[in-house]
């Protein structure tokens, strides 16, 4: 059985009963860094092996981790943080395994998306979620093409290094006064939501350089 185990975006707590089970019992872990991973496996006292699979070793694990499935072992698949499959190398294992007639069961819980979309107050109903922009090719084109045609909220995650590029380029493509929520630090202790003006924003930041930190979801 390959299980698709989901886990916390940030706070260690965000765990189900059902996954701390799950990664106690199968028989191997197959993390995106075993050293992030060690830390929350720590925490709940987990003691399983761990094997590495993440965007730059994935295609030779792939095989080693289907073996592993074929002789009848339960392996959990988890990412940094989150849900994996959901734009990570998690999805090439979850093709092969169907390939193989492998079972899968997931173990749902934490997504940065549902969560920054139902604190922020914006239309829920119809969304777009786009992970990281581009950063150079196809990026005005996306931008233009948003504009053009939207009719949903648009969700999107943004590093330190591009937050205000980012901010700059919606500002350009919509308009300074068009809605937006940012959420910075997601369950963490320095949890916040910014629900302002694009304008506002992008001066907030450059007003608070100190709040330029951590991981964003900007919604638009």
């Amino acid at each position: 059985m390959l299980y698709i185990v989901a886990t916390p975006i940030g706070n260690l707590e965000d765990m189900t009963y059902r996954a701390v089970r799950i990664l106690s019992e199968v028989d191997i872990i197959a993390c995106e860094d075993t050293r992030t991973s060690g830390v929350l496996l720590k925490h709940y006292d987990i003691d399983t092996d761990k094997i590495s699979y993440h965007s730059h070793s994935w295609k030779s694990k792939l095989d080693k981790i289907i073996a592993i499935l074929k002789e009848w072992k339960d392996v959990a698949l988890i990412s940094d943080a989150w849900t994996p499959g959901i734009s990570d190398p998690g999805y090439a294992l979850i093709q092969e395994a169907l390939k193989e007639n492998i079972d899968i069961s997931p173990i749902p819980w934490a997504s940065a998306v549902i969560t920054g979309l139902c604190a922020s107050g914006m239309p829920s109903h119809h969304f777009l979620y786009l992970w990281f922009l581009p950063v150079k090719k196809w990026r005005q084109t996306l931008f233009k093409r948003i504009s053009e045609n939207k009719t949903e909220t648009i969700v999107i995650y943004e590093s330190v290094h591009r937050i205000l590029r980012t901010l700059s380029d919606i500002e350009t493509y919509f308009w300074p006064e068009h809605h937006i929520v940012i959420g910075r630090e997601l369950t963490k202790k320095f949890e916040e939501f910014i629900r302002w003006s694009v304008t506002e924003a992008i001066e907030y930041f450059w007003e608070n350089p100190g709040k330029v930190k951590g991981e964003f979801i900007v919604l638009f």
